[in-house]
């Protein structure tokens, strides 16, 4: 039986039809060996049975054509670029193909060659024609359903050379592969066999057989990544000693009576969640996400007060010095004046609680002080950025930790945070996001991570209308938004991409803009800068001018996205909006909105891509940060949010987070269950073995030790 260890290690080289010139193009693709080869997947199929032919197609179609090359032809055109022209027949009619900028199209296209290529069908010259379209060289082979595989140009393979390779490397080697599935779970969830689903996906009869075998072998993908995660998980549950904090002090109860509002009940059911983990003997692992404005520093901060009640520290870490000062700005003043239980012995009862802040900007002496105070219980709440994680901070009793914007830490930085308690006891550790998470992307990027939402706004949040304005008219009208609602004493914040102008990123820069607007559309409104490049005293004295309401009006770059809270701003103006992310706009607009008044967040640009107008029309048709979180990741991709994960999970060539929901969640309760009966997978070896081709030596060695 072979196993995909086995398979992993025999070179491609070993099939008969791979010379070491092609074994070296295979390389150029990222396929070295028979494994690589087996999951370099079709990246579609052509039913011939179903095939739609030439003289059927409608304009505007996308669609997918196999046809033969019968004329190819290049010449440059006025504007001195190449063109390659080629005219495609299946039989029913030609179809004309365009490519610009492509001049090594002309050789790709030999006359006679039986291609498949992938486009929008438009009318030329009453001509049936695709612009750039995607080409695949298939040659002439037989079978109802042909699969047509990811090449590479630069690597100089058709479709029809992986083809043979693959259909090869099945032959020989993958015939009798080994099913680490345990059966039963095969058969009740109608999981096809790997063997055969490997071969339907690769050389499929029909289309049913290929979505039956992708569907196998996408699980199979989702099930390693959950069992890493769900292993990972209760290892730190089993392994760790935690610290069974008392909730029953009255530090939290001091300082929740002290708000000047009540909480949400998702807030307090929150709190409660963090309350029973701090409560047992393993230590908290929890993921904390919320929409902008539901009050995630409040929960944490409430637990980082729940270790401060306890004689322990806290810890705050952000992934930036300009959010970490805000976050010290906003803990301080949340908790000026409460006070903590001094320990037996001490000359005073009480003593106020402390909030200190430790980045790269903290001066040598300043921070020798802070070591001190650290490792004398003198700081009860350190809040910094990865300054944090260095061997000379030192805390006399570590007992909780706050990370925020967690996926921009890794594992191994939490990690080295979770060291940092006293003894061999591990602190808690609560991750906080900003950014709403899709349900099926959090199972999957944090899934060693408990989950609380908090799904409710606190009362008196007003909702942003939302403006994408496109050009002029629109444009003036957002400024002439600004100056009313200054003219009625509110504030506005207007954002912008770059810091400094570049000829090279056509954005406008806040300085310039700083300087336009106070002569231009602002002349006679109060109008601050603000920018991460600023000294720091400088920084603090604009945003204390803002919120003291000296000025009005902030232009800004995104050093305004989270942490700042100034309920009398009302517009958000956020110029080239089509260069932020869907997040990051979110964000944004979740500065204003923050008091009683209505207000607005006005998108300028004209949205210079398809994906970056798709992205500012949901911002129009939505202030809900999961919903967008849902159509970004359906704009995106998978990539962008799977690129940030943790070590040790293979990448997803088959399974989607956005398609394939339910797969997500199946393989997770799949993993649960092999782990929870089988914590080191002792009585699957064959699973045990393939994720060891997964994951580094050290994660290795954590998964599976005794």
């Amino acid at each position: 039986m072979t196993t995909l260890g086995d398979l992993a290690g025999i070179e491609v080289g070993r099939l008969e039809g791979v010379s070491a010139a092609r074994a070296d193009r295979l390389a150029q693709m990222g396929i070295e060996t028979v494994l690589d080869l087996v999951t370099h997947y079709p990246r579609r199929y052509v039913d011939r049975t179903r095939q739609v032919s030439i003289d059927e197609l409608l304009d505007g179609d996308e669609a997918t054509v196999l046809a033969q090359v019968r004329k190819v032809g290049s010449r440059p055109t006025r504007s001195r670029r190449s063109m390659v022209e080629a005219d495609l027949f299946d039989g029913h009619g030609y179809l004309h193909l365009t490519f610009f900028n492509q001049p090594w199209r002309a050789k790709q296209l030999k006359e006679g060659a039986e291609v498949v290529v992938w486009g929008k069908v438009e009318r030329f010259r009453g001509r049936r024609q695709m612009t750039n379209p995607v080409v695949d060289l298939v040659g002439d082979r037989t079978g109802r359903v042909v699969a047509v595989y990811p090449q590479s140009e630069k690597a100089g393979l058709t479709s029809e050379q992986i083809a043979t390779c693959v259909g090869e490397a099945l032959a020989r080697w993958c015939a009798d592969l080994v099913d680490p599935l345990p059966a039963a779970v095969r058969e009740r969830e109608r999981l096809a066999g790997r063997a055969w689903a490997l071969r339907a996906t690769h050389l499929p009869e029909t289309a049913d057989e290929h979505r039956i075998g992708r569907r196998r072998l996408g699980f199979d993908e989702l099930l390693r990544l959950q069992l890493v995660l769900v292993m990972r998980k209760r290892a730190t549950e089993r392994d760790a000693l935690g610290i069974r904090h008392s909730t029953s002090g009255h530090l939290v109860d001091r300082f929740l009576a002290g708000l000047p509002f009540p909480l949400t009940s998702a807030q307090q059911r929150a709190m409660a969640e963090i309350r029973a983990d701090m409560a047992g003997p393993h230590p908290m692992h929890r993921l904390l996400q919320g929409d902008v404005g539901a009050g995630k520093t409040l929960v944490a901060l409430a637990a980082m007060l729940t270790a401060v009640d306890g004689g322990h520290q806290a810890a705050m870490m952000a992934p930036t010095e300009v959010l970490a000062e805000q976050h010290h700005a906003n803990l301080s003043a949340l908790v000026a004046g409460l006070q903590v239980d001094q320990a037996e012995g001490s000359l005073f009862s009480r003593r106020e609680v402390t909030v200190a802040l430790l980045t790269h900007r903290t001066t040598a002496g300043a921070r020798a002080r802070l070591r001190a105070r650290l490792a004398d219980g003198g700081v009860d709440i350190l809040v910094g950025t990865h300054a944090l994680l260095t061997e000379e901070v030192e805390f006399a009793d570590l007992g909780a930790v706050v990370i925020d914007e967690q996926h921009r830490f890794g594992v191994e930085q939490r990690a080295v945070l979770r060291t940092r308690g006293a003894g061999e006891r591990v602190p808690d550790v609560l991750v906080m996001t900003a950014t709403p998470i899709p349900r099926t992307a959090a199972m999957t990027v944090f899934g060693d991570l408990d989950t609380t939402v908090l799904d409710e706004l606190p009362p008196g949040r007003t909702p942003v209308a939302t403006v994408w304005a496109r050009g002029p008219l629109e444009e003036a009208a957002a400024w002439d938004r600004v100056r009313a609602e200054v003219a009625a004493g509110r504030q506005a914040y207007v954002v912008c991409p770059l810091v400094e102008g570049s000829e090279r990123v056509q954005a406008r820069s806040a300085t310039e803009e700083h300087e336009r607007l106070g002569a231009g559309e602002l002349a006679g409104l109060r109008v601050g800068l603000l920018h991460g490049q600023l000294p720091a005293a400088e920084k603090d004295s604009v945003m204390a001018g803002f919120r003291a309401g000296r000025l009005d009006v902030l232009v800004a770059t995104t050093v305004i996205e989270v942490g700042v809270d100034v309920p009398t701003a009302t517009v958000m103006v956020i110029e080239d909006a089509d260069r932020f992310g869907m997040a990051q706009l979110h964000q944004l607009r979740g500065r204003v909105g923050r008091g009683a008044d209505a207000s607005w967040c006005y998108l300028l640009g004209e949205g210079a891509s398809e994906e970056s107008a798709k992205r500012l029309q949901a911002l129009v048709d939505s202030n809900d940060g999961f919903e967008l979180a849902e159509v970004d990741l359906e704009l995106r991709g998978e990539g962008t949010i799977l690129g940030t994960r943790q070590k040790g999970v293979s990448d997803l060539k088959l399974a989607s987070l956005r398609r394939h929901k339910k797969t997500v969640g199946l393989a997770r309760a799949v993993a649960f269950e092999l782990v929870d009966a089988d914590s080191a997978l002792a009585a699957h070896p064959e699973l045990a073995e393939e994720l060891t081709l997964l994951v580094d030596p050290d994660e290795r060695e954590y998964l599976f030790k005794s």
